[in-house]
């Protein structure tokens, strides 16, 4: 492809990018639903108005809690067909007019809902307690399997975010995110369902109504058919024997398609075992009908034309897309017993205002301050970093938007902490382009020529932690897939940016001259430092730290975890006049109560408000206490004190370890695959050395391990893959220029070499963590405090772990090498 044409088809691809980016995002708020729905409505608008205003009313009157119930109430009772006057939305293909309202009422609460949902510490959402009541006494197995059970329904409902926890002895607690029952009713409902599924067979005696006798050992169940022309439903009763043929125990996995009639059904695929059982079934039974019952529901009741020994089956029925998901889900996700309602309740966000406002400003801080240091550096250079970065973010908050992810303050801080990561490929083909001009080369030819040589590292920097982000979405679950996704959507964003939009950017200011120097004369002066002459000190220090840390671990025991890992207790409070988020945090720092995550709960059943605390094991009757003491005005009194689980399952906690071990090996392939095996070691070994000093010099300073704390770590992972990864780089690059070098030499003059973009990355990075640290409140502070901790030492090992590591393995492949030539 010819420059020029090259050159347009990025700049076209560049702003189809930006522009796809913007539009997932808006709106950015929740938007009101009667002026929404009102302004949607094109068609017979007046009309429309009359039906909504009588919606109104109704909700005034305390007839129905929402506008959106109101809507539903309306035309199911005049049997009001609402598509009429939203003629952009096509549902023409759903007679019933029941199912079509339901439908479109969905889309359109949807659509006038922020694109980027906001977590439970932002926005709030919904609080549900349910009860296993067939559990046998100090059954703690099975109520584990249904909270990860749960977890897993929830995940597949594309819910990120959520709390799933053991509230006392048989109970389990669901907190959802930015979602409301007064407008999502069943959404609790989708997530309790048994899923108890049975393959039935009916008796040959058709009865003639509902209403007639079934034979011993059978039970009368209906289908529901919708008729297709006028969309009634139609009740068809059968004899449905009592006792199963098969149950869904036989059942591996359970899929959406599209029946002959272009409806949605849910495919059954069975195990070796139920295939072999599924077959003698329909060969025994040709010519009967075979009932598929769900939950004591009969769905369909299919005749058996011939032997079927294929494993396949299929659930049909008056399905729309969001009933079948659902159905396939849970189906993939079968509880063995049921649970119970104990209550349902609305939950306030869980942070206080002012602590909201300050961390988000402390994040907005960070950014600026990344932003002056690239402007006062790099001056018209600096510009271009800064346009990179932004659309960077703007485009990876335009994915999460486009995905429905969740964000949560830690999410804000950790985009925050990505800026003074993201301009790290821009300040690599920056410092390329420095060495390129002092060679004399014109402004276009060291363009060209500096960002050719950073091309190479910036791919392999960014695919290296895309693999590790593959595996945390492929093996991990909960929290750490959503850690994943973000993290490889934000790597694509970068080196889109860096690679592709800035390079245009770069590109067309030099060739319009519209700067005739990019860079400016000041910069830091070369290095020539003998590092790893120190190298061994400086392990020794390690070592220190590694052995102190295990120390300190032992020491405090379970005291290095905090609710998120190991539950504590619950508190629930009544009251007579409200307590701020931040007056409650500031009683417990007084107190030394330690972590407090507290939350105003409004019971949907009662309508009345609770508060509710969290705290460690111990901290309940305290916290109580202390608040009766600080502010007798409020009027507390105790309603419920209960233990909580941990939030973080077992299963979340084997599946993160597992993602970050198989991160670290397919780290390792690649980084041998592309440079060598002895590389490979190097880095594998110096990041297991970051992460367990990381952590040890936080349990050294009394912090506790929570939620965010996995996700810190492996953001610390992400950025020092990426350090050693351009110093290995750059001793490929020397060792191919200077091979009558030694490797010590060549490893030494790397190190040198790329020392200026490891210092100016390094500040970038801190600025922005510092920040945090400094104005920011509670977790974004320990979030910072890890991130800042990993940078220093993951600088630090990318010097004196990885390159005398590679050094050492490379020694000692050479030795095997000569030892076998002489054999």
């Amino acid at each position: 492809m010819e420059p020029e044409k090259s050159s347009v088809f990025k700049w076209l691809i560049s702003i189809f990018v930006v522009c796809l980016a913007l539009y997932s995002l808006f709106p950015i708020r929740d938007q009101p639903l009667d002026k929404f729905i009102e302004r949607h409505a094109t068609c017979d608008n007046a009309q429309f108005k009359v039906i909504l205003n009588r919606a109104k009313e109704r909700v005034n009157l305390g007839k129905t809690k929402t506008l959106f119930l109101a809507l539903k109430e309306i035309s199911k009772d005049e049997n009001i067909d609402l598509s009429h006057f939203f003629p952009d939305i096509n549902l023409a293909d759903i007679k019933n007019i029941k199912r079509k309202n339901d439908l479109l009422l969905n889309v359109l609460l949807a659509r006038s809902q922020g694109r980027i949902k906001q977590g439970l510490d932002l926005k709030g959402g919904v609080s549900c307690v349910l009860r296993v009541d067939q559990m046998a006494k100090d059954d703690t197995t099975s109520i584990d399997k249904a909270i990860d059970i749960i977890r897993q329904r929830i995940d597949a409902l594309g819910i990120a975010e959520p709390v799933v926890r053991k509230s006392g002895n048989n109970c389990i607690e669901i907190q959802l995110p930015g979602i409301s029952t007064r407008d999502n009713q069943d959404i609790v409902n989708s997530i309790k369902k048994p899923a108890k599924l049975e393959f039935r067979l009916i008796n040959e005696h058709l009865p003639k109504s509902r209403f007639e006798v079934a034979p011993i050992g059978y039970e009368l169940l209906s289908v529901e058919h919708e008729d297709p022309s006028t969309g009634e439903i139609i009740e068809t009763p059968y004899f449905v024997k009592k006792l199963p043929e098969m149950t869904g125990k036989m059942i591996k996995s359970a899929r959406v398609g599209m029946d002959q009639f272009n409806g949605f059904e849910v495919g059954l695929s069975m195990t070796d075992a139920g295939a072999k059982l599924f077959e003698k079934i329909t060969t025994n039974n040709i010519g009967r009908q075979l009932g598929i019952v769900l939950d004591g529901k009969l769905y369909s009741a299919p005749v058996i034309k011939t032997a079927i020994g294929n494993g396949q089956a299929s659930i049909s029925g008056n399905f729309s897309r969001r009933e079948a998901f659902e159905l396939a889900n849970v189906l993939n996700n079968p509880l063995e017993f049921e649970l119970s309602f104990v209550e349902l309740s609305e939950v306030g966000p869980s942070l206080a205002d002012d602590a909201r406002i300050s961390s988000l400003l402390a994040s907005l801080v960070s950014a600026v301050a990344v932003a002056a240091f690239m402007l006062i550096y790099y001056r018209q250079a600096g510009v271009v970093a800064i346009l990179s970065v932004a659309l960077n973010i703007l485009i990876v908050l335009g994915t999460m938007a486009y995905l429905g992810a969740t964000l949560t303050l830690p999410g804000v801080a950790a985009l925050a902490l990505t800026i003074g990561m993201a301009v790290d490929s821009n300040i690599l083909i920056f410092e390329r382009i420095r060495e390129e001009l002092k060679l004399g080369k014109s402004l276009r030819a060291a363009l060209c020529a500096g960002h050719d040589k950073a091309f190479a590292t910036v791919l392999d920097a960014n695919v290296t932690t895309l693999l590790a982000a593959g595996i945390l979405i492929w093996f991990g679950t909960g929290p750490i897939r959503g850690f994943g996704v973000i993290l490889a959507i934000g790597i694509f964003a970068t080196m889109f940016c860096a690679l592709i939009l800035s390079r245009i950017v770069l590109d067309f200011i030099i060739e319009k001259n519209i700067v005739k120097t990019l860079l400016p004369k000041l910069h830091l002066k070369e290095f020539n430092i003998e590092f790893l002459k120190y190298g061994r000190k400086f392990i020794y220090v390690s070592l220190v730290i590694i052995i102190a840390g295990i120390l300190a671990v032992l020491y405090r025991g379970k005291g290095i975890y905090g609710v998120d890992f190991i539950g504590g207790d619950e508190v629930a409070l009544k009251f007579e006049k409200k307590l701020s988020i931040g007056d409650i945090n500031r009683v417990a720092a007084m107190n030394n109560v330690g972590e407090v995550l507290a939350m105003y709960q409004h019971s949907i059943a009662d309508s009345s408000d609770v508060l509710r605390l969290q705290t460690k094991e111990g901290g309940g009757q305290p916290m109580f206490k202390a608040l009766m003491a600080a502010y007798p005005e409020c009027k507390f009194s105790l309603v419920k004190e209960s233990s909580i689980g941990a939030s973080l399952g077992q299963s979340v906690k084997l599946n993160a370890l597992l993602s970050v071990v198989l991160s670290l090996l397919c780290m390792m392939v690649y980084i041998a695959f592309r440079f060598e095996f002895a590389y490979g070691i190097g880095a594998v070994v110096s990041l297991l050395h970051d992460v367990v000093v990381t952590m040890g010099i936080y349990v050294l300073c009394g912090r506790q391990f929570s939620a965010p704390m996995v996700a810190s770590i492996l953001m610390v992972i992400g950025y020092s893959i990426n350090d050693k990864v351009i110093v290995f780089d750059r001793i490929r690059e020397e060792r191919k220029a200077h091979p009558d070098f030694s490797l010590t030499k060549i490893t030494n003059l790397s190190i040198n070499r790329v020392l200026s973009r490891t210092i100016l990355t390094s500040v970038t990075t801190l600025l922005a963590s510092l920040m945090l640290c400094i104005f920011g409140i509670g977790v974004i502070v320990d979030l910072a405090f890890v991130f800042t901790v990993g940078v220093v030492v993951g600088t630090f090992s990318s010097i004196f772990i990885a390159s005398p590591i590679f050094i050492s393995w490379n020694a000692f492949e050479n030795r095997r090498t000569s030892e076998r030539g002489t054999l």
